[in-house]
């Protein structure tokens, strides 16, 4: 009976266990407990992935987003505040504290009530700017819902994001549309790599206060493509933060809806929309792990790890090496994808890069990804070589691959590259070019010796003068 419980109970574990890479503790902050039942659907599905969740209010004491030292929880979803804040429980330097210990964070807004003064304290850490107008929300009179928003035009109606997007894989796309009702723009820092837009206003959209009387506006915050109703924020240390511009994007009403933009009703995708946000927030997708790492003397090209002469590899990973050797290199990369690893296929237009550097990259060689290995069917392994340069020092082996929405990877081997040994350099003979000094030299030996041998044995002139008196 004893086996069978414990078969039993792994079922249980193996059923509970998350799709998250991270872990499956789930903290939601909501300020009241009646609006728990608009988000119904939204629970459910994260719950039917393996999330165990905890409810919360941020007025409750108890509240920590660390036990003993630790996280207490995995992710966090905060849902706007109807107060002034979040609490002191939930500081803006509490949040980035969390971040920091590699928590992940799913932040929504809503323009149905003013953004707190906290919020927007908070999104500065992270370069993200709201509109001084706390009240304002994103209107659009072209690109709105006709049903629910004819006369506001704050239910904007946009088409999902493209799968790629200059190149980047976004994990965002789809066919469809997504409702985004009263939401809050935010405009991005200039030049910040680790911010990425996940959903762009339209062109014609604009911030507007619904509590003013004027009906345009003379000097907005933003306009057009500047605003951006869905932001994700990775960290260096791949924590994320994404930041939704609309929570009533997540309620059930707008999960099922039917919308009409223009002459054309079609129903809305906020559902798998939503599920595409929150697994990339969660770290259910985009997340990379290296596996095998190694660098070897190379006789050969690559050929999968064994040279071309069909000899086994030399010894792995060497600390040291000389100036001008061959040398091959292999890194192992996988990439999470719901609930196991699969082999990681880079964006078209991405390359993996291998940087073998000082302080700066001697050589930055494109690394190949090798065919399909059933050794390692859960991974792709790239490859090179190449030839050391000719400079002794202290070398770097680097993969620094950043790429948005991907985790990051930095890996680094240090290696010693000497110069040769006294009975390392090629001999003259063996240098073509050296071949008339050596025979300058040599002739010059053998004009030297003629000359001497000429000198020794060479008699002095004889005197037939005759003396006479």
């Amino acid at each position: 009976m004893r086996w069978l419980f414990s078969i039993l109970l792994l079922a249980l574990l193996g059923v509970a266990h998350a799709l998250s890479y991270t872990g499956n503790r789930l903290l939601v902050v909501l300020e009241e407990a009646g609006e728990k039942d608009k988000y119904s659907t939204f629970w459910a599905d994260l719950t039917s992935r393996g999330f165990s969740l905890t409810f919360s209010s941020p007025k409750d004491d108890k509240l920590s987003l660390f036990r003993h030292g630790e996280r207490a929880y995995d992710h966090v979803i905060l849902l706007p505040p109807k107060s002034k804040g979040l609490g002191p429980n939930l500081s803006p330097q509490t949040i980035v504290d969390f971040i920091n210990r590699e928590g992940n964070i799913l932040m929504a807004l809503s323009g149905e009530s003013a953004t707190p003064t906290a919020i927007q304290s908070l999104l500065l850490e992270f370069d993200i700017h709201l509109s001084t107008d706390r009240n304002s929300l994103v209107v659009d009179h072209f690109n709105y819902d006709k049903v629910s928003a004819a006369d506001k035009h704050d239910v904007l109606v946009l088409d999902r994001p493209q799968e790629y997007k200059e190149g980047v894989k976004s994990f965002f796309g789809g066919n469809g549309v997504v409702a985004v009702p009263r939401a809050v723009g935010q405009v991005l820092g200039n030049e910040n790599p680790m911010l990425a837009p996940i959903l762009r206003a339209p062109s014609t959209a604009y911030p507007y206060n619904p509590k003013e009387e004027a009906e345009a506006v003379d000097d907005p915050f933003a306009v057009g493509t500047q605003l951006t109703l869905v932001t994700a924020f990775q960290a260096r240390n791949s924590a994320r933060f994404t930041v939704l511009g609309s929570s009533e994007l997540l309620q059930d009403k707008w999960f099922d809806a039917t919308v009409k933009r223009g002459d054309k009703e079609e129903k809305a995708a906020n559902r798998e929309f939503a599920k595409q946000i929150t697994a990339w927030t969660l770290k259910e997708t985009g997340v990379l792990k290296v596996g095998r790492l190694q660098h070897w003397l190379n006789e050969g090209a690559v050929k999968g790890g064994i040279n071309e002469t069909g000899l086994d590899v030399p010894e792995h990973n060497p600390t040291i090496y000389r100036i001008k050797n061959d040398v091959a290199f292999e890194i192992e990369l996988s990439e999470w994808s719901n609930d196991h690893f699969v082999p990681f296929h880079p964006a078209p237009s991405d390359v993996v890069q291998l940087e073998f550097s000082m302080l700066s990259p001697f050589q930055r060689l494109p690394l190949n990804a090798l065919a399909p290995s059933p050794t390692h069917p859960n991974s792709t392994i790239f490859a090179t070589d190449f030839k050391l340069p000719d400079q002794h020092g202290i070398f770097n082996f680097r993969v620094n691959f950043k790429r948005p929405f991907l985790t990051n990877v930095d890996e680094k081997r240090q290696v010693t590259v000497r110069h040769f040994a006294h009975d390392e350099y090629a001999r003259s003979w063996a240098i073509s070019g050296a071949w008339p000094w050596i025979a300058g030299i040599w002739v010059t030996v053998a004009g030297w010796v003629v000359f001497v041998a000429l000198w020794l044995y060479s008699a002095p002139a004889s005197d037939k003068t005759k003396k006479t008196q």
